[in-house]
């Protein structure tokens, strides 16, 4: 019996990440999101530059908040709120945290804090 409840929750688990990663799903229609978005990231802060053309950001949300996390050694930006703007698409709202806007098809990133610059112009 132990064994079958293990079994249907991880099945529970599985469906779950799998419904919430769907490519057209909203993050802003949702208490739970996880997407991928890529496409041309950056970072630079005291001379270290990374550039990628190929970059990759995923990006998680658990109620109100939104989580993004980068490969490419680039230092994830956490705990970002956001306020709706026009046709569905969302804006950071916060000290240091602005300049983020996503929807369900595009991520754009401009963000200056404590002396370190992130850009990402990414895809769904």
């Amino acid at each position: 019996m132990k064994k079958t409840i293990q079994i249907f929750g991880m099945l529970m688990i599985a469906m779950t990440i799998m419904v919430s990663c769907k490519k057209d799903k909203d993050p802003a229609t949702t208490d739970f999101f996880i997407g991928t978005y890529k496409g041309d990231v950056s970072y630079n802060k005291d001379n270290n530059k990374i550039v990628s053309s190929d970059g990759k950001i995923t990006v998680s949300k658990v109620g109100e908040t939104y989580n993004f996390y980068f490969g490419s050694n680039i230092p994830d930006i956490t705990g970002v709120k956001f306020e709706k703007k026009s046709d569905n698409s969302y804006v950071s709202i916060g000290s240091g945290l602005t300049g983020i806007a996503i929807d369900a098809s595009s991520l754009k990133m401009l963000v200056i804090k404590d002396g370190a610059t992130w850009t990402a112009d990414c895809k769904r």
